[in-house]
């Protein structure tokens, strides 16, 4: 049975399940910064506000991953230009600002790196009247837009979400973009991104910091390297099955000095696909184990990507999106407790 609400009481219970959801987040947490946003920020769709995609979208486009525990994330297709955003995610960051007030807790903020945002475009041939490099255009502009308006907003950290970063070595022949030798130019078009910050702006707590997050941990270890002296920007994040491989390469190639930016790698150190929660104990081992390759000004942890789900979001793994959020919790307190103990070790 299909309920039809009005969108201010949606608005009222949306916003009541935030704050208990966040109390939750803030008492496993303590300090650390949260992307304190009761609605989603993604820029091309305006679900809550009832819009739906933008009028030059059409829901059949390519599927941005499929993942391997089942599920799969589809994208919608640009039909014509330009391409502007349909949410900002400073729009969003405004509305969630007054849930932080006196709580004690920084605010961050995530945007969609161009790279995703890039699949929208047909994989083949250029749209009518609508050039693939005018929409590059206008795709870095839309991009740079978001993130300063999250600073200008009050985000202390932006997360630029470049999960896409570790498909392109996937070649999955149900996903015909991830043997399209995407990745090097997914690099570039997220540089062009990044050049329009300076060092200053990159690193600056006055301003903010930017976040690239990608997950390496599909990645051969040429890729590994050429992630590391291509991109030009501070935060990484890293995620790894074979980890210490990974964490001697990373350490290799790591930069201290990358266009004026020293650049730090965050090691996820919780798997949102496993149902399992780890132990402080086992965070604690995984980090230690990292510092023994990389240089520790230069290491921190955090939780790879997917952790909490959307309210839909259904995970094959998990019994439903609600106990996928207690889940992601108990990993969040296991991770801060974990960091706790490797740091008192460091």
């Amino acid at each position: 049975m299909l309920l039809s609400l009005p969108r201010t009481r949606l608005m009222k219970i949306q916003s009541e399940e935030w704050l208990r959801q966040a109390k939750h987040c803030f008492q496993t947490a303590n300090n650390a910064f949260h992307p304190l946003q009761p609605t989603p920020s993604y820029p091309i769709i305006d679900t809550l506000g009832g819009a739906g995609l933008a009028s030059n979208l059409a829901a059949d486009g390519q599927y941005f991953a499929i993942f391997d525990d089942g599920h799969h994330k589809q994208l919608p297709r640009l039909t014509s230009g330009p391409f502007q955003y349909k949410t900002y995610a400073y729009e969003n960051f405004k509305k969630s600002a007054p849930y932080a007030e006196g709580t004690g807790h920084a605010m961050k903020s995530a945007v969609i790196a161009p790279s995703m945002l890039y699949l929208l475009y047909p994989l083949n041939g250029n749209l009518e009247r609508y050039s693939r490099e005018q929409f590059v255009k206008d795709l870095v502009n839309e991009c740079e837009k978001d993130i300063r308006g999250c600073f200008e907003a009050g985000a202390k950290r932006l997360s630029v979400d470049f999960t896409e970063g570790r498909l392109p070595s996937k070649k999955d022949s149900r996903n015909p973009w991830t043997g399209a030798d995407l990745l090097e130019m997914f690099v570039d078009l997220n540089n062009k991104v990044l050049d329009r910050f300076s060092a200053e702006e990159q690193t600056s707590g006055s301003i903010g910091a930017l976040v690239v997050i990608v997950t390496l941990f599909t990645l051969a270890r040429y890729h590994i390297r050429h992630y590391y002296r291509r991109f030009c920007h501070k935060y990484w994040l890293a995620s790894e099955k074979d980890k210490t491989s990974v964490y001697k390469e990373i350490g290799e190639s790591i930069r201290r000095d990358a266009n004026g930016v020293k650049q730090v790698v965050f090691i996820a150190v919780t798997n949102p696909l496993n149902p399992k929660i780890e132990t402080a104990d086992e965070v604690a081992a995984d980090i230690l184990e990292a510092s023994k390759y990389i240089a520790k000004d230069q290491l921190g942890v955090t939780d790879d990507c997917g952790l909490s789900p959307f309210s839909i979001y259904v995970k094959p793994k998990h019994a439903s999106p609600e106990v996928a959020r207690y889940i992601a919790m108990q990993k969040i307190k296991a991770r801060v407790d974990g960091a706790r103990m490797a740091s008192e070790k460091l």
